[in-house]
Order: structure tokens, then C-alpha cells, then sequence
């Protein structure tokens, strides 16, 4: 009888280690950087990280300035969908 019950606890204890470990790893490899970049964007009420995302926003601009095409074909289909649609909104109030 005390042999099951050394074997449970045995297994109970290794089973609760894997499973602390499993999530340990979980948060630091997929979370963790995620939750990080959600912070940067939450604390943009600060001056040097509205200053940062400004200067980002102005690199990726001109990145994207410098390649032939910005967009892709289905990119284009759809904000030129989304427009006629917003022109045909707008030509409904007049």
C-alpha cells in the first residue's frame, strides 16, 4: 500500500514539474515578446516612445516608397472596393 501511494506522489510531483516547466517555456518563447511590444504601443503617452513610433512610421514610409509597387494585387482590389464604396456613401448625403 505504501508503495502506491510513494509511486502517486512520485508521478503527481513529475507531472506538476513538467507542466510548470511546460508553461514557463510557453510565456518566454510566444508571450513574452508579444506582451512587450503591446506595452510599447499602451505606453505611448510618454514622449520618447510617441517620438519613436513617429520616426518608425517615417522609415517604413519611405522603405516603402523606394519599391516599385507598395501593395499587392489583393490589397488594391480591396481599398479600391472600400473606396467606391465610401464614394457611393458620400454621394448619398448630397
Amino acid at each position: 500500500m505504501n508503495d502506491k501511494i510513494k509511486y502517486f506522489l512520485v508521478k503527481l510531483i513529475s507531472i506538476t514539474f513538467a507542466i510548470i516547466i511546460i508553461i514557463s517555456v510557453f510565456y518566454n518563447l510566444f508571450l513574452a515578446e508579444r506582451l512587450e511590444n503591446i506595452d510599447k504601443v499602451l505606453s505611448l503617452t510618454k514622449k520618447e516612445n510617441r517620438t519613436y513610433v513617429k520616426d518608425k512610421i517615417r522609415h517604413e514610409i519611405n522603405k516603402s516608397l523606394e519599391k516599385e509597387t507598395i501593395l499587392n494585387v489583393d490589397d488594391k482590389l480591396l481599398l479600391y472596393k472600400f473606396y467606391k464604396k465610401i464614394k457611393k456613401e458620400f454621394s448619398d448625403l448630397e
